[in-house]
C-alpha cells in the first residue's frame, strides 16, 4: 500500500542513552515525512534535551511527531534528573533499570490510549515485546549498533555448550586471535541477567521481533553480515542507513574550531576524539601525543576526564608539547560539535575509538578512520573499518597493550597524507556517495516493510 495513502501510527520507545535515542529520532523524522504518525516515548529530561531536534528542523514535519512523557519513579537514590544514561554515575544503573522496570504499567495504558499500529523498540526494558504482543500490537527492534558485532554475540551465545570456543566463525576477518581472547574472556562474565532472572542480553530482544529488525547500518559495509544474521533470526533484515543528523549550519557552535580549521587548508586535519563517555589513559595519552607531533600532520584533540577527577591538561601530555605543536594542534576539552567538525574540507582523517555513531559520522561525511578501538564493540567495529577499506586501525603493543607512538604517527601518515593511503581515501568517498544517493531507495524500503508488516 502507498504510504501517502495510509496513516500509520507508530510508537517508538528508545533505551534511555542518547546513542540509542539519536537515531530513533532520525528515523522518525524520515517516517514522519512520509505520513506516518510518530509518538516518541522517553522521560522527560531526555525528551526536554532534543525537542529542539524537532522545532528547529529545517524540514520539520508538522505534528507529525509527539513527544509522550514516560515517568520514571522518583526513587531515593535516583531524581528525575538522572533519568537518562547521560552523566549517569555507574553505580546507579542497576536502579535506574529497577525504576524502567516500574513504568509497565504505565506503559500498558500509553499503548491502551494512544493504539499504535505498530512498536518500535530497543534493548530494554525487556518485557516490551511481550507486552505488545500482549495487546495484539506488532513490535520490531532496531540493532543501532554494528551488525558483525551482533553476528560475533550470536554465533557464540550458546548455552551449556563445552566446546562452543573450538566452533569455527564464519568472518575470520573478525576474528583474529586478540579479539577471539578477547571475546572468550567476555563470555566468562556473568550473564547479563535481571533480579527475576531473565536474559538481559540484546539478542534476546532482537529474537523477539516480529518478521524484520531494522540496523543502523548498509549492505554497503555490512552486507555479509546482515545476511548471515538473518539466517541465524529467521528475519529479515533491513538497513536504515547512518541516521545521522542533518548538519544544521545556522548556529554558533565550535565556530572557533571551525575558525581554526579554515586556516589550515594548505595541508590535511585530523579530529582524534575517543568518545563522549571514554577517557584514555596517562600512558596511552602520552603516547598519542608523541605520535601526532611525529605525524607532523595538523590536528584537533578532544580530550576528556572521567567526573570528579581533577587534572590539568598539561599535566599529562610530554613536557613542551603544547607549545611544540601550538601551529599546528589545537587542543578541546570535553565538547566538540563533531559532525560539524567531520564535515568539514579540511578534516583528512578521524582518530576514533569506533563507536558505531562515530563509525556512521565518519561514513556519511566520507572521511577515512584511523581506528582506536577501547571497548565494549569498539574492536570489531574497527575490524569492519579495515576489511571495508575506508580506514585502518593503529597496531598496539601485543594487539590489546598500549599504544605505540610509532605505530600512530605511521597509520595517521598512510591514512591522511601518504600515497599508499589513495585508495583508503577514495573508498570513503565513494561509500559516502553511494549511500547519499541511495538514502530515498533506502527510506522507502523501511516504508513498505513496515506497512506490509502491519497489513499482514
Amino acid at each position: 500500500m502507498d504510504a501517502t495513502k495510509r496513516s500509520m501510527r507508530v510508537l517508538m520507545l528508545p533505551w534511555l542513552a542518547y546513542g540509542h535515542i539519536t537515531p530513533f529520532l532520525e528515523l522518525a523524522k524520515k517516517l514522519a515525512q512520509r505520513n506516518f504518525q510518530i509518538f516518541f516515548c522517553s522521560s522527560p529530561v531526555n525528551l526536554n534535551s532534543i525537542k529542539h531536534k524537532i522545532s528547529d528542523h529545517p524540514n520539520k514535519p508538522n505534528n507529525s511527531i509527539q513527544f509522550v512523557e514516560l515517568h520514571l519513579p522518583s526513587l531515593p537514590s535516583l531524581p528525575q534528573e538522572n533519568h537518562t544514561m547521560k552523566g549517569l554515575p555507574f553505580l546507579l544503573f542497576p536502579i535506574l533499570l529497577k525504576a524502567l522496570d516500574m513504568t509497565k504499567p504505565q506503559l500498558s495504558d500509553i499503548i491502551q490510549t494512544l493504539k499504535p499500529d505498530l512498536i518500535i523498540y530497543d534493548v530494554l526494558p525487556l518485557w516490551i515485546p511481550d507486552l505488545a504482543s500482549s495487546l495484539n500490537i506488532p513490535s520490531i527492534a532496531i540493532i543501532t549498533g554494528g551488525v558483525a558485532f551482533v553476528c560475533v554475540m550470536s554465533f557464540y551465545h550458546v548455552e551449556d555448550d563445552k566446546h562452543v570456543d573450538e566452533r569455527e566463525f564464519p568472518f575470520p576477518e573478525l576474528y583474529p586471535d586478540h579479539l577471539r581472547i578477547k571475546f572468550s574472556q567476555m563470555r566468562k562474565l556473568p550473564p547479563l541477567s535481571d533480579e527475576q532472572g531473565r536474559d538481559m542480553s540484546p539478542l534476546s530482544m532482537y529474537k523477539k521481533s516480529n518478521s524484520i529488525i531494522l540496523v543502523k547500518s548498509r549492505e554497503e559495509l555490512e552486507g555479509k553480515y546482515m545476511d548471515y544474521l538473518s539466517a541465524s533470526f529467521g528475519k529479515r533484515i533491513v538497513p536504515l542507513g547512518p541516521l545521522v543528523p542533518e548538519l544544521v549550519n545556522n548556529d554558533n557552535e565550535g565556530m572557533d574550531i571551525i575558525n581554526w580549521l579554515n586556516k589550515k587548508e594548505k595541508s590535511p586535519t585530523v579530529l582524534v576524539t575517543v568518545g563522549s563517555e571514554l577517557s584514555m589513559g596517562k600512558e596511552d595519552m602520552v603516547e598519542m601525543a608523541h605520535g601526532l607531533e611525529l605525524s607532523n600532520v595538523n590536528f584537533i584533540w578532544v580530550i576528556r576526564f572521567n567526573e570528579g577527577e581533577n587534572i590539568k591538561i598539561e599535566d599529562v601530555l610530554p613536557n613542551g608539547f603544547l607549545e611544540r605543536t601550538t601551529e599546528r594542534g589545537l587542543i578541546v576539552e570535553n565538547w566538540i560539535p563533531q559532525m560539524k567538525i567531520l564535515s568539514h574540507e579540511n578534516i583528512g582523517g578521524f582518530v576514533s575509538h569506533c563507536g558505531w555513531g562515530s563509525v556512521m559520522e565518519s561514513i556519511k561525511f566520507g572521511v577515512p578512520i584511523i581506528a582506536v578501538p577501547w571497548a565494549l564493540d569498539g574492536p570489531w567495529n574497527a575490524r569492519v573499518v579495515e576489511v571495508s577499506g575506508i580506514g585502518l586501525e593503529i597496531e598496539r603493543e601485543n594487539k590489546n597493550g598500549k599504544l605505540l607512538r610509532e605505530s600512530v604517527a605511521k597509520v595517521i601518515k598512510q591514512v591522511v597524507v601518504e600515497k599508499s593511503g589513495e585508495e583508503i581515501r577514495r573508498k570513503a568517498k565513494e561509500m559516502s556517495e553511494s549511500i547519499r544517493m541511495k538514502d530515498e531507495e533506502v527510506t522507502n524500503r523501511v516504508v513498505k516493510e513496515l506497512l506490509q508488516l502491519c497489513d499482514s
